[in-house]
C-alpha cells in the first residue's frame, strides 16, 4: 500500500470539495486503524494509527481503557444484572474484557503517571501489507468518512449564512415545493415561502433568503424563501453601499409578498439623504431589487422617531392633513378626499 500517494490523491479530493487537510488525514488514520484491526486484530480490540502525510510512514497503537478493581464488576455482580435485580447501582461499573481494557497496576509498567479511567495507548508493530478484504475494509472506511466530513463542512457553511441571501437555480418542482440547487447542496422552497403568483421553470436563477438549515442523512438541507421580509433588505444591502457602511439604516419592514412593500429608513450621518440612497440615480438601485422580486411595489420612507410624522410618512403618497395618536395603540390619519384611496 503506497500511503504516500494514496495520502496525496486523498487531499486532493478534499481540496475540490472544500474539506479541511487534517480532516482528511483523521480519515485516513482511521482507515488504517480499521485495516489494521481487520487483518491483524481481533473483533473487540481497538487501534489508532499516525499517518506522517510527508514521508507515508504510519505508527499503530492498541489503544486499552486503564481500570482499577473497584470499577470492575464481579461475578456475583453480572449474575444480579442478568436477574435485572441490582442494575441501576452496578450500571457504573464495567465488564472487565483484557482486549479492550488493562488493570491499573499493569498498566503503571507501561506508564508509571497513568491513572485508572484514562486511555494507554500501547505502540504495536507497524504494518504496511494488508489483504484484500482489509484494503476493502480501510477503502469503505475512506469513503464513508469523506461523505460525512463533507456533510459536516457544507453545513456549517450554510448554517453560519443562515439569515443571508443565497443565488439559487430552480433544479426541479415536486408538488408545490421547488427544489434549488445551491452550490455545495439543495435547498427546498416550501408554497407558504413562495410569492403569491410566482412562476418557477427549471434552469431559472433566483436570489432566495436563508430561513435555517437542518442536517439530514442525505445531507444538509436548506430551508428557502422568497416571501419573508427581511429578504427584502438583504436585497438592499446588496444594492446600496450606504447601508453596508452603516450611513443609511432600515429600521422596519411591512410587506404583503407580490404585491407591496413598505421600507422604514433612517440616515445616521448629516447630509445623507436616506430614500436618495436606497432608490439610486433614475432608480437603478430600487429598480434591481424590484425585478429580482418580480414587479413588487416598493414604498422607501423615511423613519421618525414622532408617532405623527411616520405614520404620515407611512402612508405616502398619500398627503396627510393630520394624525391624532388614540388610546390602544391605534392613530387617525385624516386626509383630504381626494388622498382617501
Amino acid at each position: 500500500m503506497d500511503l504516500k500517494t494514496l495520502t496525496s490523491a486523498i487531499l486532493e479530493i478534499a481540496e475540490e470539495r472544500g474539506i479541511p487537510q487534517e480532516k482528511v488525514i483523521e480519515v485516513i488514520e482511521a482507515a488504517l486503524a480499521s485495516a489494521y484491526k481487520k487483518e491483524y486484530g481481533t473483533k473487540k480490540q481497538k487501534y489508532e494509527a499516525k499517518l506522517d502525510p510527508q514521508t507515508g510512514k504510519v505508527k499503530f497503537w492498541q489503544v486499552k481503557q486503564v481500570v482499577d478493581k473497584s470499577m470492575i464488576l464481579s461475578e456475583k455482580e453480572i449474575e444480579k444484572i442478568k436477574q435485572k435485580k441490582e442494575e441501576s447501582k452496578e450500571e457504573k461499573k464495567i465488564r472487565f474484557n483484557p482486549e479492550r481494557h488493562i488493570l491499573f497496576e499493569d498498566a503503571q509498567k507501561i506508564d508509571p503517571n497513568i491513572k485508572p479511567g484514562e486511555i494507554l495507548k500501547i505502540p504495536v508493530e507497524p504494518k504496511e501489507n494488508f489483504g484484500r478484504i482489509a484494503a476493502q475494509t480501510a477503502k469503505q472506511v475512506i469513503l464513508q468518512k469523506i461523505k460525512e466530513v463533507e456533510r459536516e463542512e457544507i453545513y456549517k457553511e450554510f448554517k453560519a449564512k443562515e439569515g443571508e441571501i443565497v443565488s439559487g437555480i430552480v433544479q426541479r418542482i415536486e408538488g408545490n415545493n421547488v427544489f434549488f440547487d445551491v452550490g455545495r447542496t439543495f435547498g427546498i422552497l416550501q408554497k407558504s415561502e413562495q410569492i403569491p403568483g410566482e412562476f418557477y421553470t427549471p434552469g431559472q436563477r433566483l436570489k432566495l433568503y436563508i430561513l435555517k438549515v437542518e442536517q439530514t442523512p442525505k445531507g444538509p438541507i436548506l430551508f428557502l424563501s422568497r416571501a419573508y421580509p427581511k429578504i427584502v433588505s438583504k436585497l438592499f444591502e446588496l444594492e446600496v453601499p450606504e447601508i453596508s457602511a452603516g450611513q443609511v439604516k432600515i429600521k422596519s419592514i411591512a410587506r404583503e409578498p407580490g404585491s407591496r412593500t413598505k421600507i422604514a429608513v433612517q440616515a445616521t450621518e448629516e447630509g445623507i439623504d436616506p430614500i436618495g440612497a436606497m432608490v439610486g440615480q433614475k432608480g437603478t438601485r430600487i429598480w434591481a431589487v424590484v425585478n429580482e422580486l418580480g414587479g413588487e411595489k416598493i414604498d422607501v420612507i423615511e423613519w421618525s422617531e414622532d408617532p405623527k410624522k411616520y405614520i404620515a410618512n407611512a402612508l405616502s403618497p398619500a398627503k396627510v392633513l393630520e394624525v391624532k395618536i388614540l388610546p390602544k395603540n391605534t392613530a387617525l390619519a385624516l386626509v383630504s378626499n381626494d388622498q382617501l384611496s
